[in-house]
């Protein structure tokens, strides 16, 4: 990933450049989907190799394929939609949670979490640990319950970020999380790969597509690391194999 200058020049000394971690899923032919949503195909549509001029593809992919957010009309009918959501919703501080021995995330474990401070809440679960092994959907993901939820409504979160393809106990009827939050007004980012990133603040930077009118959209999510952690090379966490 490019890095953009921070020095002043010679004078000022080179400040080291903060390190920048893509957490966003590849799109692939055969990556994972939650069942019941469209796969992922790219197919090219001019190659150079078969004397087109330019290299171009045609994409099909559904608006919860990969790292996605999920808007309020995902489940509402009069939410906002994914083009509609506000920006300082996506972008700003954020506090990486790790939770790698729980299947589930309930407000018990919740309540014995630092708050202090957050504005917005990404967990990491054993989830990505499945990511990075190159494994297919789980039904057995781990997941935020209805408890769980109301205590993140409770915070007052701008976003709330799980490495799961959803947060919600899978095969759940009514809904209660995505009803909770969404209806809240906070978009839920769905489909992290955070194997290999540290517990901690971070700078989130997310920009779903912008579809007009869309329930919700595939993203590109980087996390930047601030404080005694800024330094260093940008890098890529361990995502799904290709």
């Amino acid at each position: 990933m490019k890095r953009g200058a921070t020095g002043r020049g010679r004078a000022a000394g080179r400040r080291r450049a903060p390190v920048i971690l893509d957490v966003s899923m590849p799109l692939r032919a055969g990556m994972p989907v939650y069942p019941g949503n469209p796969p992922f195909r790219r197919e090219p549509t001019a190659e150079l190799r078969r004397g087109d001029v330019v290299n171009e593809s045609l994409v099909t992919i559904g608006t919860h394929c990969g790292t996605h957010v999920d808007a309020p009309r995902h489940f509402l009918a009069g939410g906002a939609t994914v083009d509609a959501l506000a920006l300082d919703a996506l972008v700003g501080p954020a506090r990486l949670f790790d939770l790698p021995r729980v299947d589930r995330i309930d407000r018990a474990a919740l309540e014995a979490l630092d708050w202090s401070g957050v504005e917005r809440a990404l967990f990491r679960t054993r989830n990505s640990r499945r990511w990075a092994r190159g494994g297919g959907f789980d039904r057995r993901f781990v997941h935020v319950t209805a408890d769980g939820a109301a205590l993140l409504v409770e915070r007052r979160l701008k976003l709330v970020g799980m490495d799961g393809l959803g947060i919600e106990r899978f095969g759940s009827r009514d809904h209660p999380v995505h009803r909770a939050l969404l209806g809240a007004g906070i978009p839920i980012l769905e489909g992290l790969c955070l194997a290999g990133v540290a517990a901690g603040d971070y700078q989130l930077f997310c920009g779903p597509l912008a579809l007009q009118g869309a329930d919700g959209a595939p993203a590109r999510a980087l996390l930047v690391e601030i404080g005694a952690r800024s330094a260093g090379r940008a890098r890529r966490p361990r995502n799904p194999r290709r």
